[in-house]
């Protein structure tokens, strides 16, 4: 959630920034542009605010729905995600060697004395940290689901099959034999 609001935060500088060149700026000629993977970063950090606060409802609020709050669609969320973040973070990280026209950021080593260029390094930490985070997360969830053969179950934060709503047999299935 964190790395999200931080990550929209730098998105909406940049694209701030880009948008509302003055005509004397180096950038791009003082042509106003804007970076459409910054686009897309914005929408998937937003999209992960709204995924984290229906989970952390959920893990609070202790629901069950049959589809919605079960292991197996909090993992195809995180897949989602961790797409989305993956895409994101390896496009604004390519650069080309030689220099290519269609690369806009280039190395962002060389000039940091810039607030523009320190916010996009910014930026690709967080990017690449929410990925992490992410790719974290599905590992974890994923290697619960398994072991505890857990798929259709609830993600809240109660593990007692005996406690939960869900109709069938409530025996303790999840006891490894």
């Amino acid at each position: 959630f964190l790395f999200s609001v931080v990550l929209m935060a730098l998105c909406a500088v940049r694209l701030h920034y880009t948008s509302h060149l003055s005509p004397n700026d180096p950038l791009n000629g003082g042509v106003r542009f804007y970076d459409h993977i910054v686009v897309e970063l914005l929408v998937t950090s937003i999209i992960t605010i709204f995924w984290s606060t229906f989970i952390a409802r959920t893990i609070h609020g202790r629901h069950e729905h049959r589809r919605m709050n079960t292991f197996t669609a909090e993992l195809v969320g995180l897949f989602v995600l961790f797409l989305l973040w993956l895409i994101g973070a390896a496009v604004a990280t390519h650069t080309s060697n030689p220099p290519d026209v269609n690369v806009r950021w280039g190395n962002l080593s060389s000039c940091w004395m810039y607030s523009t260029c320190r916010i996009l390094t910014a930026l690709l930490a967080f990017a690449w940290l929410g990925w992490i985070l992410v790719l974290a997360l599905f590992v974890m969830s994923l290697l619960f689901a398994i072991a505890n053969k857990a798929f259709h179950d609830p993600m809240h934060g109660r593990w007692d099959r005996r406690a939960t709503n869900y109709g069938g047999d409530l025996s303790m299935r999840n006891i490894v034999r």
